[in-house]
């Protein structure tokens, strides 16, 4: 999973594109965020799971 160290709200994001020199309004963003969000939840879900299938636990083995 991946954590972020600050709070990101729509008001933040604007700050942050502001910052870069585009000139946007926090309703577009959340305008975005509604259309694109779920895509991108789906595709880390996606990768999150084909992750845990490929995962191979180590096994251990005892010279006896």
């Amino acid at each position: 999973m991946m954590y972020v160290t600050y709070p990101l709200s729509l008001r933040n994001v604007e700050d942050l594109l502001a910052e870069r020199g585009i000139d946007i309004r926090h309703e577009t963003v959340r305008l975005w965020w509604n259309r694109f969000g779920p895509m991108f939840a789906a595709e880390i879900s996606r990768k999150r799971v084909q992750r845990m299938r490929s995962f191979t636990p180590c096994r251990w083995r005892l010279d006896g």
